[in-house]
């Protein structure tokens, strides 16, 4: 684009364009938003070898820059991977339309039928950092929720990012639905973020899906409202009521299944009464499997761990690495969690349904677990086929951000003459 040295001119136009396409959306028929999703999913899939041929690049880059092996893990696109975006696509596709969904109704004592209906917020902002797929997982429930959207992908996946939207952009127009719908900021520059980020005529929530620099900055500098997707400092605390069985496979998944996504176990805490048994296996069992385990003094006992220091309580490793500690009780732990926690998601392991109870009372976290691993705080776990991140603020979105959470709503009030008295 002609603009690229001009970054102002280049969001400004972007931004013009993500308005005039949102007041088209707006009344989409959600036949077209499904064929546009349906056709975007199809060229992804026709599309593979091109997309792994641009992450080639993206992988080659992410090397040079010195990335670790867990944020690689985040960047690389293989076939799979790539099947998955379509499934996502598809499921997204195939979900029913918020917009327009009447969430409530009732009749006035003085005449008036009042309803509350879903309506798309209007243009949407995502600035994310390394995983190509957020760009077909942030389009597609941005097109699903009839809201135009200006993607700014991290500068490691610029490459997958633009040959991924290059096949959003065909299933708008095989639907017959504004390209500008969907629109992929075209530079790696950073300057680009900072006019996004004060976009307020045209661009009406930011959602930051990336580490805590990311979200830090743009919580701190945006002029415009902010879903937050803050680092997932992720708990699992073993109760003494806590089967060994589940807690050893539970750990297991949650820590090593993918070290890199924010839903990835990080601190583990121990009830004492189990600390040498259950507590003992799971520590041993996470060594075996490479896992560098980051021991409180009472844990220290156990051959393998190594010192932790305050740095690493409240830490989002990503990567082969977890800090674990001892607690006295369940309050200790939730005190703990309170102190440490990003409020992104949490877990207890335990049989005793009390125990189950006051954890998912007194926490807070977006998404609370029992007996399950933390790999689940994903949208598309969720039923929601995609995700455009896990928003750990209070208002408005909370937890996995789909479709519907990408609505706000209005009132239609229908009279009959009526006036007030």
């Amino acid at each position: 684009m002609k603009d690229l040295d001009n970054i102002p001119a280049l969001m400004a136009g972007i931004g013009q364009r993500a308005k005039a396409a949102a007041s088209v959306l707006a009344t989409a028929s959600p036949e077209a938003k499904t064929q546009a999703l349906q056709a975007a999913a199809d060229a992804v899939w026709d599309g593979r070898e091109s997309i792994i041929a641009a992450n080639a690049k993206d992988l080659e880059y992410g090397r040079d820059k010195g990335l670790s092996g867990a944020m690689m893990d985040r960047l690389m696109l293989d076939e799979a991977r790539i099947q998955g975006i379509c499934d996502g696509l598809r499921a997204v596709a195939a979900q029913d339309d918020p917009v327009g969904e009447v969430l409530a109704e009732w009749d006035q004592p003085s005449g008036l039928h009042i309803r509350r209906v879903r309506t798309p917020l209007g243009v949407i902002g995502v600035i994310y950092e390394s995983r190509p797929n957020v760009t077909a997982d942030a389009g597609a429930l941005c097109l699903k929720s009839g809201n135009a959207v200006i993607l700014r992908g991290g500068s490691e996946s610029f490459h997958s990012s633009g040959a991924i939207h290059a096949c959003l952009v065909e299933g708008l127009r095989a639907a017959g639905l504004p390209e500008d719908a969907i629109q992929l900021v075209p530079t790696r520059d950073r300057a680009a973020v900072s006019e996004m980020l004060g976009m307020v005529d045209t661009i009406d929530v930011i959602v930051p899906r990336g580490g805590k620099g990311l979200v830090g900055l743009v919580q701190r500098e945006a002029r415009v409202p902010v879903f937050a997707h803050l680092e997932g400092i992720v708990h699992i605390y073993i109760d003494r009521e806590a089967d060994p069985e589940k807690a050893l496979r539970v750990v297991m998944n949650a820590k090593t299944r993918r070290t890199g996504i924010c839903g990835a176990a990080e601190c583990l805490l121990i009830h004492r009464d189990v600390a040498d048994t259950i507590g003992q296996g799971v520590i041993r069992a996470l060594i075996d499997k490479g896992v560098e385990v980051r021991a409180d003094e009472a844990l220290q006992t156990i051959e393998g761990t190594v010192p932790a220091t305050s740095e690493d309580w409240g830490r989002e490793y990503l990567d082969m690495i977890i800090a674990a500690r001892q607690v006295n009780n369940l309050d200790e732990a939730i005190d703990h969690i309170r102190e440490y926690g990003s409020q992104h998601t949490d877990c207890i392991l335990t049989e005793d349904d009390a125990a189950a109870d006051a954890f998912f009372g007194r926490l807070d976290s977006a998404i609370l677990m029992r007996n399950a691993s933390t790999q689940f705080a994903d949208g598309g776990e969720f039923g929601m086929g995609a995700e455009i991140g896990i928003a750990t603020g209070k208002m408005h979105a909370r937890g996995p951000v789909g479709a519907a959470q990408l609505t706000s709503f209005k009132y239609l009030v229908d009279g009959d003459g009526t006036t007030r008295g």
